[in-house]
């Protein structure tokens, strides 16, 4: 049976817990807790506990799974630098150097792609020096994409978008200042940069860092508040000598947070089978 511990208990998390039911039931996996901040708030079949408890929650986990956020994540890093076994849904953590230097060192880490598929092709592509040129283009619903640091006036701007007016750009630029910005929106902008920075995936973690230190400043970023999105989109170009790419990605938001995929679970979920078929 295998041991994971989750970091967060909150949409991701616990439809990560039903989507493993399965698994579960089956003797295969065992929960062995989950870390919130106010644990008291949650009920689950196993312990939730507070992020303080991370280092002997963690001591009992074969893996890891992290699906709380780049807050949470920077603020476990000490913690986390000690596990053998990681999957990372905030892969904006990345855009960090303390989370490049702590995560890519730990010894059997597993990135997840979230919301967004195509990226073997990309890797691909980029592997071989093939592309030149990478850059996606969010669309969310508007209130979704309000954030506290804005201005009442930007705000107010954004929350007053009707149906049928034009889709506001708030945002253009790189994955590491859109991730800072906005940290739940734009985690794909990052994995779209890991996806593509060049680096096979057996290098050392300093090669690695590297590369998606120069990604990061290849990649574009646009994210639009739309007030006609019924669904989160993410149009993805890419170009090089290996060919010219473009995907597009549509999916619902969670019914229970709009500002989730409703895929982002699934797609940990996959991943966590994976990881198990691995081992």
């Amino acid at each position: 049976m295998t041991r994971i511990a989750l970091i967060g208990h909150g949409t991701i998390g616990r439809s990560l817990v039903e989507h493993l039911a399965p698994e579960i039931e089956a003797g295969k996996v065992d929960i062995v807790g989950a870390l919130a901040r106010r644990p008291e708030e949650h009920e689950a079949s196993y312990p939730v506990l507070g992020t303080d408890h991370a280092a002997e929650l963690f001591a009992e986990a074969d893996l890891v799974v992290e699906c709380a956020g780049v807050r949470a994540t920077r603020e476990l890093l000490p913690e986390l630098g000690k596990v053998r076994a990681l999957l990372l849904a905030s892969i904006g953590i990345l855009a960090e150097a303390e989370g490049r230097e702590t995560l890519l060192r730990i010894p059997d880490l597993v990135i997840t792609n979230g919301a967004i598929g195509g990226f073997d092709v990309l890797a691909a592509a980029a592997e071989s020096g093939g592309l030149d040129e990478v850059q996606i283009r969010t669309r969310k619903l508007a209130k979704a994409i309000v954030q506290p640091w804005m201005s009442d006036d930007e705000k107010a701007r954004i929350i007053a978008l009707a149906p049928g007016d034009e889709p506001i750009t708030v945002f253009s630029g790189g994955p590491a200042r859109a991730i800072e910005l906005f940290p739940a929106n734009v985690n794909i902008a990052v994995a779209l940069s890991w996806a593509t920075r060049g680096e096979s995936p057996t290098a050392p973690p300093e090669a690695q860092a590297e590369a998606l230190v120069r990604s990061l400043g290849r990649v574009r970023v646009e994210l639009l508040a739309d007030p006609d999105a019924t669904q989160s989109r993410h149009d993805i170009t890419a170009s090089g000598t290996a060919g010219n790419f473009e995907f597009v990605i549509q999916s619902n938001p969670s019914p229970v947070n709009p500002r989730t995929s409703g895929l982002t679970s699934m797609s940990v979920a996959h991943d966590v089978r994976s990881w198990l078929a691995r081992r």
